[in-house]
């Protein structure tokens, strides 16, 4: 009798040890990342295999447009998402009342003028077509852009969200088409010049630095970020996530596959 119940002991402490101490080893947790295509889910992708071995497993959710990934956080259908720097992030949360916030700043993807008609910004005719983000943060960086080629001149102090309201000089009489941001590309053909975001100018194999007309320097505040809820910014699940962002292998990943046109934040 006494021999059962030591074995029974044994075999309860055992399992006791199996799925709370050296068991919790094998209890991966599963993190849903929202992220646009490029560069986002490569980044995201090199990670993985770090975040396994800490009992992370990625699972990166692909998203087409600038809306859905934040709604989709803030609802709980996702941990996280990357795919958006601070502005637009801070501006769409004001707008629609969320509670997000960013846990790192990853990498700064400089935004550019590019054409399909025109070799040179001096090349450009009056009345051009000239095609921008139609969501606030990226349309104001846009036209910030198009100031410092100093092919208009905003009002003082227009800011971050500037408008075409804004606009008190524009000599060449530009058009100016506000589509939505991942429609650029595809407008391109059709109109004298867009003001492309990177990733976007990525997908039909457009180099910033090669093929803008003219670029964002590297002095950008739009730092692209991870965002969580705010009530889990201190998810240690997500703060390995945060780490591996910030890491060397994150940082070398950056620096040879995108050779300039994406630079680390960190």
């Amino acid at each position: 009798m006494k021999k059962q119940v030591r074995l029974f002991f044994v075999v309860f402490f055992s399992a006791i040890l199996l799925f709370s101490g050296f068991g919790a080893i094998n209890a991966a947790t599963e993190l849903k990342v929202g992220a646009s295509p490029t560069p986002h889910v490569p980044i995201l992708e090199t990670i993985k295999p770090q975040l396994a071995k800490e009992g992370i497993i990625l699972k990166i959710i692909e998203f087409q447009d600038y809306v859905q990934p934040n709604l989709a956080l803030a609802e709980g259908e996702l941990d996280a998402n990357f795919f958006q720097h601070i502005p637009y992030l801070e501006q769409f949360c004001k707008d629609r009342k969320l509670d997000l916030t960013y846990i790192a700043k990853v990498h700064i993807e400089p935004i550019g003028v590019y054409s399909k008609k025109i070799k040179s910004l001096n090349e450009l005719k009056n009345k051009a077509i000239v095609a921008i983000p139609n969501d606030p943060t990226n349309g104001g960086r846009a036209l910030l852009l198009l100031q410092q080629a100093k092919l208009i001149e905003l009002r003082q102090n227009a800011g971050l969200t500037a408008t075409e309201l804004d606009i008190v000089k524009n000599p060449k009489n530009l058009q100016f088409r506000a589509l939505e941001a991942a429609q650029l590309p595809r407008a391109l053909p059709d109109v004298d010049i867009a003001v492309i975001n990177t990733n976007y100018a990525l997908t039909i194999n457009l180099v910033p630095t090669r093929d803008a007309l003219f670029i964002e320097g590297s002095e950008s505040p739009y730092a692209n970020v991870l965002a969580v809820r705010t009530k889990d910014k201190n998810n240690p699940a997500l703060l390995k996530l945060a780490q591996a962002l910030n890491s060397k292998t994150v940082k070398d990943f950056i620096l040879k596959e995108y050779k300039g046109s994406i630079v680390p934040a960190f």
